[in-house]
């Protein structure tokens, strides 16, 4: 036994010779150079993130560097706790929530360590804000492509958990394509860095006598099954759908060269991006960083007198590959005529349209962008769809996409206990599919009395979907699990992902065999096992998942208080 090993072995002694949990923390808190928290007030506000769900953590963590993670690391295993991932928290599905020890990244590992313009990557940790990079990266001609709507907050480390996409996935990709390089520490303590491998060094991280080898040795045998890659191929989501965050992504390792030949590298970054921190806790990540947009944007913002023709209109501006085709209901721009902030924002709406796309083009200079939109409103007005063409330039895009990003609050916000939920707001299909899977959901939700609002990524196949429920009531909680194994059905029926952007987490694991088939299903379960055999990371998050409807940040019927 090496001297590492005998004083990592005194560590976990020392853990649990102690009687109490207050005595082990007390004794991991002296340990730290970051801060420890396991205060009824400190615990209380990490007991949620942006879901609907709440959980107390047993404490709270805020690493300094890499060695505080591993020591939280060995103590999680010698007292039998988990450790959960976290760095803004803006997680829409529960991915930040347990009962173990939540790992705040922000407060220290924030920094970006080092930037190759030429090349086009950036190396930073997980606490870092994405518009804060993208600010840091401009005087470079550099920006991380990926935007969720959340992005003057959100941060890296978590959009590689989630796979993070945003309104421009259609040019730029999702955080899976832009994640190079990810350092971890693994379950038992050992450093792991992933990266593009040649099918030489394949075989060679496959010797490694470590926890390393291993889960390279498991994921070869169980790719290399002809019967296993034919299941995976049939029963995940279309390869065509770019948003696809249903479980662990089997399904993007077996198209590479170990597995496929003539495809891509194989690299273990696009199995750790959407894994919600299940398998691995990330210190270090590098990401590749796209020159910045073209000099001259502009917007062509469709109105039409009825959702479908704005589904089908979609399919018209996805032929001309514009940058961005967003998508807002008239609930949604209803919600910002009421709001003091965003009635300056409306200028460009005229009428009463139920539906509304807004599409952006980019180019050299405005002759370039005028013609690109002029063929989408032409192609447009030809198919006898929209009344109305307003074009935006300049400052105003701003403002634009101010309004379309303010959905997301603005319904928070509906008065009354019953509000707009996010449980099937992450749905993705093939665009050419949309307009009939949303006929199809529409129907669905009426025989349940829902009416839907439908807002964001229609360029994408994904559009954010949410019933309005009163999740005190106990009929209600019933109904938000029903709509969710519903609609797991009917996207499942389509191929698309249950999860386009904003993870499984806790309200949409529970169906994930429905989406992959039981098989595969277990085979995430045996990815999860090898990587993390004690379940520390983030458990109930993927595999195992707990009932949806369980751990609600409301008890049903529970009194309110009244301030």
């Amino acid at each position: 036994m090496g001297q590492t090993d005998s004083i990592q072995l005194s560590k976990k002694t020392q853990y649990l010779s102690v009687q109490t949990q207050a005595e082990q923390l007390a004794i991991l808190r002296a340990s730290l150079e970051g801060e420890l928290y396991d205060d009824l007030s400190m615990r209380s506000l990490y007991a949620t993130d942006a879901s609907v769900y709440r959980v107390l953590p047993v404490a709270v963590a805020m690493p300094r560097h890499e060695e505080d993670v591993r020591q939280l690391i060995h103590f999680a295993r010698s007292a039998g706790l988990s450790l959960i991932p976290r760095t803004a928290g803006t997680s829409l599905a529960g991915q930040c929530v347990g009962e173990g020890i939540v790992v705040d990244c922000s407060r220290y590992m924030n920094r970006i360590l080092e930037v190759n313009a030429e090349a086009g990557w950036v190396r930073l940790q997980p606490g870092v804000v994405r518009d804060e990079l993208n600010h840091y990266l401009r005087p470079y001609g550099r920006f991380f492509g990926p935007n969720t709507s959340t992005a003057n907050r959100a941060m890296i480390g978590g959009m590689v958990g989630n796979n993070s996409c945003g309104s421009y996935s259609i040019v730029y990709g999702t955080t899976r394509d832009h994640a190079l390089e990810l350092k971890t520490i693994l379950s038992d303590g050992s450093e792991a860095v992933f990266k593009a491998l040649s099918v030489e060094e394949f075989d060679q991280k496959c010797q490694l006598n470590t926890l390393e080898g291993q889960i390279y040795r498991q994921i070869r045998e169980a790719l290399s099954d002809p019967r296993r890659q034919e299941s995976i191929r049939t029963e995940f989501p279309r390869p065509d759908i770019h948003r696809r965050n249903t479980g662990y992504a089997v399904d993007v390792l077996l198209e590479t060269a170990p597995f496929t030949p003539g495809k891509p590298d194989f690299n273990f970054c696009k199995l750790l991006a959407g894994s919600e921190g299940t398998l691995a806790f990330i210190t270090e990540i590098k990401i590749h960083v796209d020159p910045l947009p073209p000099p001259e944007l502009g917007l062509l913002c469709v109105h039409f007198h009825s959702l479908q023709q704005a589904l089908r209109a979609t399919i018209v501006a996805m032929r001309h590959q514009p940058r961005a085709v967003e998508l807002m209901d008239k609930i949604i721009m209803d919600c910002t005529r009421e709001n003091l902030l965003y009635q300056k924002n409306r200028f460009f709406i005229q009428g009463e349209p139920e539906a509304m796309l807004i599409i952006e083009a980019g180019g050299d200079n405005r002759a370039q962008v005028d013609e690109q939109l002029q063929q989408i409103e032409s192609d447009m007005r030809q198919a006898g769809y929209g009344y109305h063409f307003p074009r935006i330039y300049g400052k105003d895009i701003a403002r634009v996409w101010d309004l379309r990003k303010a959905g997301l609050g603005l319904l928070a916000n509906v008065k009354g206990d019953a509000k707009p939920v996010a449980v099937i707001e992450d749905t993705a299909v093939s665009v050419e599919d949309l307009p009939e899977y949303i006929d199809e959901i529409t129907r669905i939700m009426e025989e349940f009395g829902q009416r839907l609002v439908y807002y964001a990524h229609a360029g994408a196949g994904e559009l954010h979907l949410r019933p309005i429920l009163n999740l005190k009531d106990p009929v209600h909680v019933q109904q938000f699990h029903d709509i969710g194994e519903r609609t797991a059905q009917l996207v499942k029926k389509y191929r698309g992902s249950l999860s386009g952007e904003h993870g499984d987490g806790r309200v949409r694991a529970e169906f994930i065999p429905i989406m992959v088939g039981e098989e595969n299903y277990q085979l995430l379960k045996a990815i999860k096992a090898s990587w993390d055999p004690h379940n520390l990371f983030n458990p109930g998050k993927i595999v195992d998942a707990p009932p949806m409807n369980t751990a609600l940040r409301y008890e049903p019927n529970q009194p309110d208080r009244q301030f």
